[in-house]
């Protein structure tokens, strides 16, 4: 039986050794991309323009050989969604992104107020009401600090909050309607009409995605402080951090090292507690402009420890030209739960206490800050769930990453008893639970033992649970 057991795990990749009523095994991670909640690289359905980029993708395309992808990402103009004063598009949103949806995808969000590819970004009813603008170049920027476009704002806000905000399928919204493109940054614009918005201005946007979105994560540009000057700390990213807003890099890869990026420093504040969003400037722009390189890509992921990764071009393009990169930073990217090592025992006696020892890994560069519970399920030979042993003492958020393969890892051990048995005056019970010689899977998730997350093994029974071994009850 033992030399069954042994080829069965060799198959799966495992490392499984049976001694003295104990076994223990060792998975082997198979290098896999994996499509878990809030990581991964996102597809821009719209990068402000309606025609970029997912746009452009018959109905029934997914970008399904884009492995690793598990965002789908909006960003695009209020005037095309609140169409007139309380009047909303919101088909504009979803309906391509059930396409996704339906495939386990999260989807993400930015509203923009200022463009200069259309003449606003704003709706017209906005200004009809007697918002303040100013006119630069043939398009129309909005005076930010006006009381009647905060006003505005904060209603527009209000609605796209009751909307999403707490839906599971958004992974974050950004902070928007400040600044061209919605990215924080006045630098096309500000010195045109010789206005110069402080922190008093800025802020309000931040209060006001605060106060609406209140499960949500948001994110705000580093361009809302300087697209440009290197500093681990900044006023007004400092109160985003205080107010639970993360961080997104708009973005990097403009131009050639050793000017690629330059607020990797800010994201190592944010990074710990929150997720970081990376954005990557227009694929071919950059490689025309001579700033494209690979290698710098998987670096940035690395130094910002990025949760998420833009696909900022028509995503088969970008994926054709850089896929010897993609499985590498997929390795990285986010996070990625590992079991280090685990232990039980071969045999066990219903109704009597045994214990399972693990340590878990993670081997991406970000926390998983949704947390989640190891987790030991027994299944008969036709896959029926026998017992599920949830490990509490441990917290998946609390592993940290490491460098490539220098992941600290974390030991825990729990006490189970599989079919209880309990004793009062009118006799001993216990839950029904067959003898005989089980196999034994390992996940993490919910604290009842609803498995979460996509784990790098080979030997899932579909539903993110993975083959590690056998256990006899008798």
């Amino acid at each position: 039986m033992k030399r069954i057991i042994a080829v069965a795990s060799i198959l799966l990749g495992l490392s499984v050794c049976s001694f003295a009523q104990t076994s223990s095994a060792s998975p082997v991670d198979n290098g896999k991309a994996l499509m878990n909640p809030f990581m991964g690289w996102q597809i821009y359905y719209y990068s402000n323009v309606l025609d970029n980029y997912g746009s452009k993708l018959e109905p029934e395309d997914t970008v399904d050989e884009f492995e690793g992808a598990g965002v789908v990402f909006f960003r695009l103009p209020w005037a095309f969604i609140e169409t007139e004063k309380d009047k909303f598009n919101w088909e504009i949103i979803d309906s391509p992104a059930q396409r996704w949806v339906e495939k386990g995808y999260q989807i993400a969000i930015l509203v923009t107020s200022t463009e200069n590819w259309t003449r606003q970004g704003t709706p017209q009813w906005v200004y009809d009401e007697g918002a303040k603008y100013y006119e630069v170049d043939g398009f129309i920027e909005p005076e930010y600090n006006d009381k009647k476009f905060l006003k505005a704002v904060d209603h527009f806000v209000s609605a796209l909050a009751e909307r999403y905000d707490g839906d599971p399928k958004v992974a974050y919204v950004g902070v928007g309607n400040f600044g061209m493109w919605g990215e924080g940054h006045t630098v096309l614009t500000t010195p045109k009409h010789g206005k110069e918005w402080g922190f008093s201005t800025k802020k309000k946007y931040i209060d006001i995605y605060a106060k609406h979105f209140k499960k949500t994560q948001l994110v705000v540009s580093d361009d809302i402080a300087d697209p440009y000057i290197r500093q681990d700390h900044f006023k007004i990213t400092d109160y985003a951090f205080k107010k639970g807003v993360s961080l997104r890099d708009d973005s990097i890869l403009v131009q050639p090292y050793p000017n690629s990026w330059f607020h990797d420093g800010l994201a190592q504040q944010f990074w710990p507690s929150m997720p970081v969003v990376v954005e990557h400037e227009h694929y071919i722009p950059s490689v025309n402009r001579g700033a494209w390189d690979k290698e710098l890509l998987l670096k940035a992921v690395e130094d910002y420890h990025a949760s998420y990764l833009s696909i900022h071009w028509h995503p088969h393009v970008e994926y054709e030209g850089n896929k010897d990169i993609i499985p590498r930073i997929n390795r990285r990217l986010g996070y990625r739960l590992q079991l280090d090592k685990a232990e039980w025992p071969s045999v066990i006696t219903k109704g009597e206490a045994f214990t399972i020892k693990s340590s878990w890994k993670n081997g991406g560069v970000a926390p998983c800050y949704n947390g989640g519970y190891p987790c030991f399920t027994i299944k008969n030979s036709k896959g029926g769930i026998v017992a599920v042993l949830v490990d509490s003492n441990l917290n998946v958020k609390d592993l940290q990453p490491g460098k490539p393969g220098e992941a600290p890892a974390l030991s825990t051990e729990c006490e189970f008893t599989v079919g209880q048995i309990f004793d009062n005056p009118l006799g001993t019970y216990s839950r029904v639970v067959q003898k005989g010689d089980f196999q034994i899977y390992f996940s993490v998730g919910e604290i009842d033992g609803t498995p979460a997350y996509n784990l790098p093994y080979d030997g899932c029974d579909g539903h993110k649970r993975y083959l590690i071994g056998n256990i006899t009850i008798k």
